[in-house]
Formats: structure tokens, sequence, C-alpha cells
């Protein structure tokens, strides 16, 4: 196994010089306590090695990983939050503390940090992350990667020893550090920022830097080859990410444009939220007072980010090529939707009639029924062969009666994939879900006697399931 802290030839973000972040420092803090290591995402870019100890140093006190940057880089970008322009954000708590490679496929991966202190961006705001943010973001990345979707990973969480004032929160609360791991940084938001400062030679360095590191097959000769070929392919992703999202019963709750990552990994958790069953209407955020982000409004928030990115290039390519590369969000969104339907179900891939069948019987049962939205794919993965298990559980009345009829008629005739894993001992017990009552759990008593045992207990249920259905990380 090569030695991750060996520096690689690689294009990494210092590169791009200083009109795209600033040089900034981490804040000094009263204590650092680790609360959670990803060793699992540790080892695969070559850090399971560390002691505890080294890891606060690097993680808590921010002391330089050997072969990566020497000081952290606060990002700069802009967005539409809600729909309006502002001019005013970036990193304004967190920062790009280092860059480093997946020892399994060798992408390049970067290590952000989330309440790690105030920046330029941070305007009146303290920098800081409370507790119960990074333990809830923690919760949500676990859950999201073990429900097959592309997401960030929570790679470290620190609790730091402020007493930090909210207005969402009883306060004073406990306050922490977070280190994600994520597949770049580059935001949608990152390419407004220079359409708005009319930059145009920034457009195209952004643009070149992004392919050249995390989409080389895109390369093209031509500027406008190359440029239409990374929206196409940004659209794809984004497609990709919210039919995932959709298929897990996944509410993100802030989709403005800078939280939409042009890799296509979900990233950013605030007020997310997963679907007790299924409503279109249903709204993580409860200042999202118009539904603009609600569950069922989520592929046309995403649709809306990817035109703001094609305004950014339209200085690079005739709009005509970009309106084509952005009709492919449809097509991608239904056929990722049927993929990741299918893969929580467990079902080996199906010819295309068999396909939209069974999506539309799901759809519109979940729809109809209200049935517990995890418990259905819980309770059918398999298909029929799960029937007697089904029909054993709590959930038993939602499949007795005729709405339920044309998704059994669908499964007929689908059979299990060869990975469905349905003697894993997970099947034989209950569902995890995290409903936010159950979060809110999690959270009293750590914050009531500083007990964890529940939160970690969760998280190795959160592992059985990630192993029943073959998406924990593979070494």
């Amino acid at each position: 196994m090569p030695d991750q802290r060996q520096p690689r030839p690689s294009r990494r973000h210092a590169d791009l010089g200083p009109d795209f972040f600033d040089v900034v420092a981490a804040a000094r803090f009263p204590k650092t306590v680790l609360r959670h290591r990803n060793q699992p995402w540790a080892e695969r870019v070559g850090l399971g090695g560390l002691t505890d100890e080294d890891w606060v140093a690097h993680f808590g006190r921010f002391e330089p990983l050997p072969g990566s940057f020497e000081e952290p880089l606060a990002l700069r970008y802009h967005g539409h939050q809600f729909r309006s322009y502002n001019p005013e954000l970036g990193d304004g708590r967190g920062f790009l503390f280092a860059q480093l490679h997946d020892l399994k496929d060798g992408r390049l991966l970067d290590l952000g940090t989330k309440g790690s202190g105030t920046t330029p961006w941070s305007r009146t705001a303290d920098g800081r992350l409370t507790l119960k943010g990074g333990v809830r973001e923690v919760l949500a990345t676990s859950m999201l990667e073990a429900l097959g979707v592309t997401t960030s990973k929570s790679f470290s969480l620190i609790e730091t020893g402020e007493d930090l004032i909210r207005g969402d929160e009883p306060s004073p609360t406990r306050s922490s550090v977070l280190v994600r791991l994520s597949h770049g940084h580059i935001r949608i938001g990152t390419f407004q920022r220079f359409l708005a400062l009319e930059q145009p030679e920034n457009v195209g360095k952004l643009l070149d830097h992004t392919i050249a590191t995390h989409m080389p097959d895109l390369w093209r000769e031509s500027v406008e080859d190359r440029a239409a070929a990374f929206l196409e392919e940004v659209t794809v992703r984004v497609a990709q990410m919210g039919a995932q999202w959709a298929a897990a019963g996944f509410v993100h709750g802030v989709l403005n444009t800078d939280n939409i990552n042009v890799t296509g990994e979900s990233f950013d958790y605030g007020p997310w939220r997963f679907l007790p069953a299924f409503d279109a209407n249903f709204t993580a955020a409860y200042f999202d007072q118009s539904g603009l982000y609600s569950f069922g409004r989520q592929p046309e928030a995403l649709f809306w980010n990817l035109c703001r990115l094609a305004d950014c290039l339209l200085t690079l390519v005739p709009q005509g090529r970009l309106e084509t590369a952005l009709a492919g969000f449809g097509p991608a969104l239904q056929e990722s939707f049927a993929q990741a339907l299918f893969a929580r179900l467990g079902l080996a891939p199906a010819p295309q009639p068999q396909t939209d069948r069974l999506v539309a019987a799901v759809w519109r049962f979940l729809s109809e029924s209200r049935a517990p939205f995890e418990r259905f794919f819980f309770d059918w993965r398999g298909g029929l062969a799960s029937a007697d298990r089904a029909a054993a559980g709590p959930s038993a009345g939602h499949y007795s009666g005729e709405a339920f009829a044309p998704v059994r008629a669908a499964l007929d005739g689908l059979p299990p994939a060869e990975n469905a894993r349905l003697d894993h001992p997970y099947f034989a017990g209950e569902p995890c879900t995290m409903l936010i009552d159950e979060v809110e759990a999690l959270w009293a008593p750590i914050a009531e006697r500083d007990d964890w045992s529940a939160f970690a207990a969760k998280l190795a249920a959160i592992d059985r399931m990630a192993e029943a259905y073959g998406t924990a990380p593979a070494a």
C-alpha cells in the first residue's frame, strides 16, 4: 500500500491561486475531545494508523498533514440562497485543510472543516459549530452512505469546549469542529462568483482545473467542447444525487447553489430530515415557509441550480449546446431513480417495461397508502422472496389490500439480486431509521449527562444496515 503521507503529483486547489481562496488560521480551542473518528475511511486514505493523540493534533488543532497544505484555505464563492443572490458568501466557518488520495481508486479528496473559526467571510458570525450540529451531520452522512447515497463522509468530530449562543437551540450550547471528507468542494456558487465579478478568465481557469482534477475523461482540445461536456456531466451527476435522495426518503433542506457540489456529491447538512411516510410537501427547514425545498420539489430545485451553472458558461458555449446538456436532467433523474429503487429493494436488473411498471407502482403505493417509508424497503428487500416476512411485520395491513396489488404484480418475476443478502441477521430484526424524534432522542442524553452510548449504538446499527445492503466502505 502506498504511503499516503508522501505527496503525489496532482493538481491541488492551492494551484489555482489567491483569486480562489484566502489563507487563514484555525481557531484555538479551550479543549479538544474526540467524539467520532471514521476509521474505515481513515484506512481508505492512509490515515488509519494515526493515534488518537495525533488525530486530535491534526483535526482539532489543525497541525498540517505531511505532504499537504501548510496553511488552511478558506474558499471563495457566491450563491443563490432561496433564489436570492448573495455575493457575501464564502467559507465563513470552515476551510480546506488538506487534500489527499483515495488509496482504492486514486481520486483526489478534500478534508474540509466546519466550525474551525472565523475567516474573512464570517461576517458577524462566530465561525463555530454546535456540538449538536456536528452530531447531526455525523448521523446524516452515516445514514445516507448506508442507504447508497453518494455523500461526503463525516471524518472527524471533536468537542471544543466553548459555550455558543444560538437562536434555534437552548443556549448556551456546546461547540465542536467537524472534518468532512469529500471529492472536492467546488460548488456551483464557486463559478457564480466569477460570473458576478465579470472575470471570464477565472471561469475558464476553474473549469479546466475541475475537469483536470475531478473529471479527466472530459478533457477536450476545444474550450467550447469541454465546457459543454462538463455541464452535461454535472447535470447527470446532480440528477443521480437527487434520485438517490428520493429513493432514500431524504430531504436536504437547503438546496442553495453554494450547497451543490459540481462533482454530484451530497454535502453540507443543516436542517435535513428523513420522511416518516411519503409526502411530497414534507420540508426539513422550519424557515422554508413556501416549501421551496420540500421533498417533492427537490428535483426542480436541483435543475434550477444547474441552470445557474449554465449561466456561468455562456461566454464559453453557445446557448443551444448548454440547453442540450441541461435536457439530460430529466432522463438521468428517471434512470437513476429506477436504479436506486432497484438497489434499495435488492432486485436484479429488469427489462425497461418491467422496471417502469415497478417504479410507478411503488411510488403510487407509497404516496397513496402513507405506509412507513423505510419499513417498506426493509420489508420487501428481495421482492416476493420476502413476502412471508413482510406479512408478519407491523405494516402487513398496508400490503393486504387492493392498493398494494399493483406492486405485488410488478414484483412477480423479478428475482433478488445476487447481493441482496436476505439471510443477513439485519433482516431478522427491525429497520434502522433516522426520523427527527430519534435524532432528538439520541441528542438528549449527550446534552443532559454526556452519555454517548445511544449515539454509539445508533452508529453501530447503521453499520449493520450498511453491511446488509452492501454499502459499507470497502478497503
